[in-house]
């Protein structure tokens, strides 16, 4: 009975799979472009790469088909957090030597051989092996290996690499992305989501609660690594020690600048229309470590946040000093004037300039990273330049 009421609504599917694809057919011949389709049920389809909010889901259950798992991203904490994730999922000891067998990318450069030979060796007592890899990058010869393991598997092993940011066309990663048993997991620095996430998880932990303000500035020094911020967060824990809520007071005492807290100065300066904070708050945020994109994006969450408050303003006739005492979540306390002085300045159309500008700064850096510090310059200070003339105008 139940086989046949399966059989009904894979039949239904496939009835309505195919009707989409007439539809489809239907604009290839209006718009003379040709867009194959396939099926619902067609199993040649298969996801070599996952975007950033689908990694944490796949490494909770992993394909057991993928025998190569690449790793990469800017963030480099959670590169090698995800890393120990996806070994630990294998089930093998870490600790042994000759189940876990690690290599550096620059090891393997000059002889890439060594890798596929290691690879192909039948262990002596059966079962699975993980070679795991760190640093790689655009290592030709190490590059030409695992595309050679990603041709053949090896049938007793598993490669796990970790890189760097590597672009969309880095050999390595379109090598990964294009290969039927490999994987690639993208890791982009933390954002609100995932902060988020991280913070609620180490609390829960804990068994600790957090104020609303507290959680705002704590919220304000995390980001841009995860490792850096989970150390951040479990020294805040040590701090409060057995007390059950943790307070503005206590966030202000225990915790550093992981991104470094000139990211934020240098940002409110680009409101204010400071060029000289802002230079000098750059700089310090760049000599602190902070990445281009980080900046970029909190920059563009600050514009956001401005957009839908000026939009309320715009509706509702409502002031500047209402419209951000009635935001949800609410604007950091030490924050609310900055922010009633930059609605007075940026109205919907300038508040669109900028957004734009920053998001083509964000592409900038991607296409060219080795410029991503004059390109963050650059759009800021623009930002800047502009509210300084609004001022002025006013």
């Amino acid at each position: 009975m139940a086989a046949t009421a399966l059989e009904a609504v894979i039949s239904e599917m496939d009835r309505l799979a195919v009707q989409v694809g007439e539809q489809i057919n239907s604009i290839q011949q209006i718009f003379g472009e040709s867009i194959p389709f396939r099926r619902s049920c067609d199993t040649q389809i298969l996801m070599a790469q996952k975007k950033a909010h689908e990694v944490d889901s796949w490494l909770a259950r992993p394909d057991t088909v993928i025998t190569c798992v690449l790793i990469y991203g800017p963030d480099r904490g959670l590169v090698s957090e995800r890393a120990k994730v996806f070994a630990k999922s294998t089930s093998l000891p870490l600790d042994d030597p000759f189940a876990v067998i690690r290599y550096d990318a620059s090891e393997l450069e000059s002889d890439p051989g060594r890798l596929i030979d290691e690879a192909r060796i039948v262990p002596m007592f059966g079962g699975r092996r993980l070679l795991w890899i760190r640093n790689a990058g655009s290592h030709k010869g190490f590059g030409e290996a695992i595309k050679e393991l990603l041709g053949n598997p090896p049938a007793d092993a598993t490669l796990l690499i970790e890189a760097g940011d590597l672009k969309k066309a880095a050999s390595l990663r379109d090598s990964v992305e294009n290969a039927k048993t490999g994987m690639a997991l993208p890791c982009f620095a933390d954002e609100d989501r995932a902060i988020d996430g991280l913070l609620d998880q180490q609390l829960s932990q804990a068994g600790k609660t957090i104020d609303v303000e507290a959680r705002q500035a704590l919220r304000r020094r995390l980001g841009g690594d995860r490792l850096a911020s989970r150390s951040e967060i479990d020294k805040l824990l040590l701090y409060v020690g057995d007390a059950s809520k943790i307070t503005l007071e206590d966030v202000e005492a225990s915790t550093g600048d992981v991104s470094a807290t000139s990211v934020d100065d240098a940002i409110d300066a680009a409101l204010a229309g400071l060029l000289g904070q802002l230079d000098q708050n750059l700089q310090r945020a760049f000599g602190a470590g902070a990445h281009a994109q980080v900046i970029l994006g909190a920059a563009s969450r600050q514009f956001q946040t401005l957009e839908l408050l000026r939009r309320q303003m715009d509706r509702a006739g409502a002031s500047a000093a209402s419209a951000v005492g009635a935001a949800r979540p609410p604007v950091f306390f030490a924050r609310r004037k900055l922010v009633e002085t930059a609605l007075g300045r940026w109205n919907a159309d300038s508040i669109a300039r900028a957004l734009g500008r920053l998001a083509e700064a964000l592409l900038l850096t991607r296409r060219r990273p080795d410029l991503s510090g004059p390109i963050v310059r650059q759009a800021l200070i623009a930002i800047a330049a502009e509210s300084a003339r609004a001022a002025r105008s006013r």
